[in-house]
């Protein structure tokens, strides 16, 4: 290996090295504790011990199978919509995670994968696990954060499945221990979403959120 390449801490599901060909760079540890400023961390970067009261923690009692991520906790008893797959996309869940100071996590895919630059974590649904747990499991694996779901936010087709995504904020987890499909967590004020996360898919998805907080449905 080149001593001067960049490679993400944690290998690929294939248990090879990523190589991050442009990294991102982090901000000042200051800018966690800023409202109005965007924060980003690297893989094990620096971070405050906490933020708005809630630890930076690992999660240390991960689901390991679909049985156990299909009864993960953080899951909510809440009206959802019925979820109309159509028949050209696979089934997805996301989740866009408010945090107490009104910014919102994004994730920054390793390489830009699929043309993102920034996004909200989500993923496809494995067999046997529903909605809600693959939004949590999503923003674990992407994110580094444990979370728990709020309420319905969007359903939304993208270029290849169908994602449901929820609203949820943060109870744990360390997002400088994001997994290998990120080389970059951003905590994004309101404001710089539409700048930061700029891909046209995003756009339904961050309308919905401008919706949801201010009370519009």
């Amino acid at each position: 290996m080149n001593d001067a390449a960049t490679y993400h801490p944690q290998p690929n599901e294939r248990g090879e090295p990523v190589l991050i060909s442009r990294p991102s760079l982090p901000t000042a540890v200051a800018a966690w504790l800023a409202p109005s400023q965007l924060a980003t961390v690297i893989p094990l970067g620096a971070l405050p011990p906490a933020l708005n009261g809630v630890p930076f923690a690992p999660w240390l009692d991960v689901p390991a199978t679909n049985a156990e991520w299909a009864g993960v906790a953080g899951q909510a008893d809440i009206a959802e919509p019925a979820f109309a797959l159509p028949p050209s996309k696979s089934p997805a869940a996301g989740v866009v995670v408010v945090e107490d100071d009104g910014r919102v996590w994004a994730v920054s895919p390793s390489n830009r994968f699929g043309g993102y630059d920034a996004t909200f974590p989500k993923g496809r649904v494995d067999p046997g696990v529903n909605l809600q747990a693959t939004a949590i499991r999503e923003a674990f694996e992407e994110s580094g954060l444990r979370v728990q779901i709020l309420a319905h936010l969007v359903d939304c087709a993208r270029t290849l499945t169908y994602t449901r995504f929820y609203l949820a904020r943060r109870v744990g987890g360390n997002p400088a221990l994001m997994g290998w499909e990120s080389q970059a967590v951003h905590l994004v004020p309101q404001a710089r979403l539409s700048t930061l996360l700029c891909n046209a898919n995003d756009r339904v998805v961050i309308d919905a959120l401008v919706r949801s907080l201010s009370g519009k449905q």
